[in-house]
This record gives C-alpha cells, sequence and structure tokens, in this order.
C-alpha cells in the first residue's frame, strides 16, 4: 500500500492555544452538571459557546439527582427568561437538550394549560410549583432561590414586584386560595420589604407570623 500523500509529525500539527482550556471548562462543566444525555448536551454546550449565549451547566452540583431538579431548572431560566413568549417547540428542544424526562415536560403544561405558546415566567412558575411538590409556599421559594442574586449561601432576596407577580399568577392556579389569603399575605410582607430596599426573601414567608402562602 502507498503511504498517505501528507506526512504529519507533532512539528506540523497546530494546536489552536485557546483549545486546552475550552476543553478545560467543557469537562467541569460536564462534571458538575452530569447530563444523562452527553452527546446531547455538549452538542448544545458548543453551540450555546459558539453564539454568545448562556450555557446550560448547573452552578453547583446536585449529587444523585435524577429528573429536573432546581439545578436544571436554573439553566433553563438563563437560556429563556429574556423571550417574554415561548413556543412549546422551542421548549421542548432546550428540554431534551438536558436529557429531561419527557413525561415531567408535559406533566408541567397540562398543570399551566399550556398549548402551542406560553408566556415563559408562567412556565417557568409552574415547574417551580412541580419541583417543590405543588405547594405554593415551596414554589416560591424555589423561584427565591432561581432568581436571586445573592451569592450561595445568602438570603435569596428578589424583588418584590417579582415575587408578587409569581406569587398571585401560582395562587390563582389553585382553588383552595382565597383573594382574601393572598391580600394577607401580601400586606404582611410590606413591612419586611420596606425594611429590606423593596427586597424579600424566603426568611420572611416562612417566618411564623407571616400567613400560609397555601
Amino acid at each position: 500500500m502507498p503511504p498517505p500523500e501528507n506526512m504529519y509529525c507533532a512539528e506540523q500539527i497546530n494546536v489552536p492555544p485557546e483549545l486546552p482550556d475550552i476543553l478545560k471548562q467543557f469537562t467541569k462543566a460536564a462534571i458538575r452538571t452530569q447530563p444523562p444525555d452527553v452527546l446531547s448536551w455538549s452538542a448544545a454546550y458548543f453551540s450555546a459557546l459558539s453564539r454568545g449565549e448562556a450555557l446550560p451547566v448547573k452552578r453547583r452540583l446536585e449529587p444523585g439527582a435524577t429528573g429536573l431538579t432546581i439545578g436544571l431548572l436554573d439553566i433553563l431560566y438563563q437560556q429563556l427568561h429574556e423571550k417574554d413568549m415561548i413556543g412549546s417547540e422551542l421548549l421542548e428542544q432546550k428540554w431534551k437538550e438536558l436529557g429531561l424526562p419527557k413525561e415531567q415536560l408535559q406533566e408541567i403544561m397540562s398543570a399551566g394549560n399550556f398549548v402551542e405558546e406560553m408566556e415563559f415566567l408562567k412556565f417557568f412558575a409552574v415547574a417551580c410549583s412541580h419541583l417543590g411538590g405543588k405547594s405554593v409556599t415551596q414554589a416560591m421559594r424555589i423561584v427565591c432561590q432561581i432568581l436571586t442574586d445573592d451569592p450561595d449561601g445568602g438570603a435569596c432576596r428578589i424583588s418584590f414586584d417579582s415575587f408578587t407577580t409569581l406569587f398571585k399568577y401560582l395562587a390563582s392556579l389553585s382553588r383552595e386560595i382565597s383573594q382574601a389569603q393572598i391580600d394577607s399575605v401580601l400586606a404582611h410582607l410590606k413591612d419586611d420589604v420596606e425594611k429590606q430596599a423593596g427586597m424579600v426573601m424566603p426568611r420572611n414567608f416562612l417566618s411564623p407570623e407571616c400567613p400560609s402562602l397555601g
């Protein structure tokens, strides 16, 4: 067999100087995220990297977690929150890239009565409720964990406006939460919010003094 037309030696191979760092960051991201489908996730990772978009990477490791987790919902939020409306096709694509069970997506879509197009924040709120065992209180705790700009281990503060919008929406989906109860919760929290520069945190609504969120 004749030798190949081009012969290469180590000196002839040009390794881009940025490649080692790219591969190092990718490896760290894969270890932290633990994607069920590594190939699909890897394609999404490098696609997002090339377009300068939010990477599908968890902020912290979630050992032993399966299905939708706070970390994975956080990824979806970072990737899609700038869109007021989102189509089900794009949502299904992002869901698949994270290797999430299709059944979970269908449960969330059904709970929020979502069809072809939906407000992303409403989908996000229902997904938080799904993770919180359909408890509005636990859903709002997860909302604070994801939306906060506080560092890990911080108070998980979010704006009272964001809290009010999502709390009212989740309460509207429940037949057990009255308008009087909603008003009572918000009225109670306003005292804390005024002392906290317009912010609210889980400690405020988890306090025994605060009326039940539902």
